[in-house]
């Protein structure tokens, strides 16, 4: 292990957890109204001076850079696919327009398989690696399926995914490009209960969780998270104010959270970083709204165009990383995504998927609720691609006339089809 790793506790208790238990959470908190995953934790000890000096100096591609915080032996070769040191871009005119002077995109689109799932899923398969797993699997409606499978054809292991009916066809498409084995089952729930049959008695290894209720996914890939604040801290300079992440079960809202927590621990930066969560239905919010104890559940929305973050239920390790930080959680309607999706483009050159724009509408509600000031640095997480799910743009935009190579009808074409005059 990386000589710093010392193991896996609870979130919620600090129980610890013993490594071939760590998928099924805390045993003591198992008993009361949710699940709540472990943590991995580290002790830097005498070694924090020198592990300041050689923060940012690579030793390693892409986020293994950072590997003295992984939880993977220093012997272990990585899977890597060239993940991490993803473009962090300021919107200037997004930005000026929502008023927020220095609002900052980190575009995790840039990924080899255009999600920031892939760092979850380097850390999480190079773990497998070492335990002598069989088989990889995971449940996904997309963009963790996409990774697990890329990551585990690079591994040479088998990887089976369990996703839903109602996926688009251009995900599934994406996983099976990689060799994985996809399945579809009705109902959410059916696939963590099959997950959980293949991890107990094949002793296959799981990317994302099968807990119910939900918990998070594999605790060793959610430090892969950690390398995204590194990375923008490198590149500022400093930590910004507030970051916002999309996300529903919240495992690249807490991984991102404990880099923060690594940089105060090195003393590189004492900037309380609030750690936001942008939502679909918001089931955090009102958690945090109601001052419950445990997550509240709410309907999920069907057929949602933030397919990837849509879900009815938040979890411990979301409420941990967002009321720790001092953060807040929202949600974003169907039409705020979308148009903020269109706005991001035609003004900043982005293409973004649905689910990850809504860190956007958070950050302009924020910033219209008086929760994000003026003269803050903000850097909203882009996790993944538009290119995940075309289709839902396609539906919103006009169909390109054909026209004859002629600059009158050009004219006419942009005026009647596009509502411009150009000459």
């Amino acid at each position: 292990m990386s000589q710093y790793y010392q193991g896996i506790r609870c979130i919620k208790c600090g129980h610890p957890i013993e490594e071939k238990e760590a998928f099924d959470g805390c045993p003591v908190c198992r008993g009361t109204e949710t699940s709540v995953n472990g943590e991995t934790w580290y002790e830097f000890g005498q070694d924090k001076e020198a592990l300041r000096k050689g923060f940012g100096k690579a030793s390693g591609p892409g986020l293994w850079a950072h590997r003295e915080f992984l939880p993977v032996r220093e012997e272990t070769k990585p899977v890597t696919l060239g993940e991490g040191k993803t473009p962090l871009l300021p919107l200037l005119r997004l930005g000026e327009r929502i008023g927020i002077p220095n609002l900052y995109v980190k575009v995790e689109g840039m990924n080899p398989t255009w999600s920031y799932k892939d760092r979850l899923c380097s850390v999480g398969v190079t773990k497998a690696l070492e335990a002598g797993a069989p088989a990889i699997t995971v449940s996904s409606t997309g963009n963790h399926g996409a990774a697990t499978a890329a990551y585990a054809a690079a591994a040479g292991l088998p990887c089976v995914v369990f996703t839903l009916e109602s996926v688009p066809e251009t995900m599934k498409t994406l996983m099976q490009s990689y060799g994985a084995y996809v399945f579809a089952l009705k109902e959410p729930s059916d696939r963590w209960k099959i997950m959980k049959r293949c991890v107990k008695e094949f002793g296959w290894y799981p990317m994302s969780g099968y807990v119910l209720p939900a918990m998070g996914s594999n605790c060793f890939g959610i430090d892969g998270y950690k390398t995204l604040t590194y990375e923008v801290f490198e590149d500022l300079g400093e930590l910004p104010d507030q970051m916002i992440v999309p996300g529903v079960y919240g495992d690249g809202l807490y991984g991102i959270w404990k880099g923060v927590e690594d940089i105060h621990t090195l003393g590189l930066s004492e900037k309380q970083t609030k750690i936001n969560a942008s939502e679909v239905e918001g089931a955090l919010a009102v958690t945090l709204q109601r001052g419950a104890e445990f997550p509240v559940k709410l309907p999920p929305r069907k057929n949602s165009v933030a397919f990837s973050i849509s879900g009815g239920v938040s979890t411990y390790q979301s409420y941990a990383a967002v009321t720790r930080s001092g953060g807040y959680a929202e949600g974003t309607g169907e039409e705020e995504a979308m148009d903020m999706q269109a706005l991001l483009g035609r003004t900043e050159g982005i293409y973004a998927e649905a689910a990850s724009v809504t860190s956007l509408v958070t950050a302009a509600k924020f910033r219209a609720q008086g929760r994000i000031r003026e003269d803050e640095t903000v850097v909203a997480v882009l996790t993944s691609s538009g290119l995940k799910d075309p289709g839902s743009t396609a539906v919103r935009l006009p169909k390109a006339p054909l026209i004859e190579p002629d600059t009158k009808v050009l004219s006419e074409a942009l005026k009647r089809e596009y509502g411009i005059t150009l000459f």
